[in-house]
């Protein structure tokens, strides 16, 4: 049985972990508030972005020549994993590798070869332990992402597509739907899907009406192949910001369960050692008692 220096070292260990897990998860609860923010002040602006694209697209005569909207026959599949950069975030990395590497065995299995490419630190770490080529890693920005990193990131995803390194683009990310749910998703990101261009089926006859009839100067293929980069970092900016606050729910979620697993071991911890100093107590008359009997005898 452990004695009463042992519980109490435990105890305190446990307590200046759960001081680290608590702070932690405020500081996750007040960022992801933020990061809510910026994920809803960004869906406009890329609502509006594919609205524009639409009304090029439909006034331009061809749009199929575009280089980021040319298709050819897949033989190599470009695969952008976005992971976190730290730990203490649950299942945040696990489960966004975990589909990556199933999305890789069905590519594989179709036979198709994989160019990967990863965003964030853990991300970057797991794939050099497995001994995967990796053709590019960012990381650095993305607990706080901004867009110029996601320029950056769809410049070089923009390079492989047209270099014809690659001839599909696949991003693999947390998309944020609550602080308690994240799902993983797996999205074409080049060629640039055509149904993004035709715009929504369901589209209403008031929002059709609302576009109208426009001039444009220049050429709608000339403002289309200025749109099309932009709507490409607009989409990995989207895919960055849903990561990011996913990130910290996941994160803020962790460290609340750990903080709650630790005032149970203190509790179990502080019982113990009621227990044990009782048995010491109980154990000490026991002694008294035999000796004054001794005495006495």
């Amino acid at each position: 049985m452990a004695s009463l220096q042992d519980i109490r070292r435990r105890i305190n260990s446990v307590r200046n972990t759960r001081k680290i897990t608590k702070a932690l998860e405020l500081v996750a609860s007040a960022r992801l508030r933020r990061a809510q923010s910026r994920i809803e002040e960004m869906r406009p602006y890329a609502d509006r972005m594919q609205e524009l694209m639409v009304g090029a697209a439909r006034a331009a005569s061809s749009f199929r020549n575009l280089p980021l909207m040319q298709r050819r026959e897949i033989r190599k599949v470009g695969v952008v994993v976005f992971t976190g950069d730290r730990g203490l975030a649950g299942p945040f990395n696990g489960q966004v590798l975990r589909r990556a590497f199933q999305f890789e065995r069905e590519e594989r299995a179709a036979g198709h070869e994989l160019v990967w490419t990863v965003v964030g630190r853990k991300g970057g770490s797991t794939l050099r332990f497995r001994r995967y080529d990796v053709a590019a890693h960012w990381e650095g920005f993305v607990d706080k992402p901004g867009y110029h990193d996601a320029q950056a990131v769809a410049h070089k995803l923009a390079e492989l597509y047209t270099n014809e390194e690659v001839d599909r683009v696949v991003v693999v990310y947390n998309r944020y739907v609550s602080p308690l749910v994240q799902r993983v998703t797996v999205t074409d990101l080049l060629p640039i899907p055509e149904h993004v261009l035709e715009g929504k089926e369901d589209e209403d006859e008031k929002a059709k009406a609302m576009r109208g009839d426009f001039i444009y100067e220049p050429d709608p293929e000339e403002i289309l192949l200025r749109l099309l980069p932009v709507y490409l970092e607009t989409e990995i900016y989207r895919a960055l910001l849903e990561s990011a606050a996913s990130f910290l729910a996941s994160q803020m979620t962790a460290m609340r369960n750990a903080s709650k697993n630790a005032n149970e071991l203190i509790d179990r911890y502080t019982l113990q050692l009621n227990r044990a100093r009782q048995a010491a107590i109980t154990q000490e008359i026991l002694e008294v008692v035999a000796g004054a009997d001794a005495l006495t005898a």
